[in-house]
């Protein structure tokens, strides 16, 4: 099956066989895509319904190879050989047999592509009771999902698009939102900047605030207040994230990446990025009061250094 959908040069490399699974690694130079998958499935899943009988004779290896049997490449054979025949469809060179007709297999199951190395493919596959077990399960996960969606089965692809969709519109509306408040909370929060040296200061917990609205409210303050060093600082889940911004006009004496370090190292973490802005991150909350309340010291410290 694998020759007829990937082409002749695709070669069997190793393989593992037990009465209810299999695994089998062909040399192939790209990942066999789910298309192809699905028509090497459904050849094989063809054969078996055909029930062909296993025919095995055994015979000089040269007339077999002639007669068109598939043998292992490097693999080393007697002169006399069995040939394993399943109908004319399957033709090859085999030490033993496992089923005296293709239907003994009952069903097979393709559940796994992967790549194992350059030009080697793995495909695994599940077999008889095993298969219809594994086809069950994913049935009953099929089922749970189409009941969370509130569908059915047959319409559960159609529900989880639109679920996705709705998912995606809120995401979209939540970053909105987050942009205003971080819109709302700059201007409520510049009002708390202190002079220092001519030097705008502020450090600041924003409540409920990701990463993202940090630095957005970041940029705001600074081109609110014109000459400034500011950090910003939330807690989401017991993890701190730290930003901390100073205006270009001042990044000549103080720099943004030692100035969210200074803080960073209070609170258990650490952190860089450009004299303009930077970010760090840190996991012990409880000191973020005490390290916010530093900043102000610390500018006093770079400008008196």
């Amino acid at each position: 099956a694998l020759r007829t959908v990937l082409g002749d040069p695709v070669q069997q490399k190793a393989s593992l066989v037990y009465p209810d699974r299999q695994r089998f690694d062909v040399a192939h130079y790209e990942q066999v895509k789910p298309k192809q998958l699905r028509q090497i499935d459904d050849i094989v899943k063809a054969q078996i319904r055909a029930n062909h009988k296993a025919v095995k004779p055994i015979m000089n290896i040269e007339y077999a190879k002639n007669s068109g049997a598939i043998a292992l490449i490097g693999e080393k054979y007697d002169d006399e050989v069995r040939v394993l025949s399943l109908g004319e469809f399957s033709v090859e060179l085999c030490g033993g047999t496992h089923v005296r007709h293709t239907g003994d297999i009952g069903l097979l199951m393709i559940v796994a592509e992967s790549g194992i190395a350059a030009g080697v493919r793995r495909i695994e596959a599940v077999t008889g009771d095993t298969a219809m077990n594994w086809v069950n399960r994913n049935e009953s996960r099929l089922q749970r999902v189409a009941e969370l969606v509130r569908g059915s089965r047959d319409d559960v692809d159609e529900k989880v698009a639109q679920l996705l969709e709705r998912n995606r519109a809120l995401e979209k509306e939540l970053q909105q939102l987050k942009g205003k408040l971080a819109s709302n909370q700059g201007s409520d929060l510049a009002s708390q900047a202190v002079d220092v040296g001519g030097i705008k200061v502020l450090a600041a917990r924003m409540e409920g605030a990701d990463v993202k609205t940090l630095r957005d409210t970041l940029d705001q303050l600074k081109n609110k207040l014109g000459s400034a060093a500011v950090v910003l600082a939330a807690v989401n889940e017991g993890k701190i994230s730290l930003v901390a911004g100073v205006t270009k006009n001042r990044t000549g004496v103080i720099k943004a990446g030692e100035l969210v370090n200074a803080v960073a190292s209070q609170v258990g973490g650490k952190g860089g990025g450009r004299p303009d802005m930077a970010q760090a991150g840190g996991s012990q909350p409880e000191n973020l009061e005490a390290a916010l309340q530093s900043v102000t010291g610390w500018v006093q410290q770079q400008l008196s250094a």
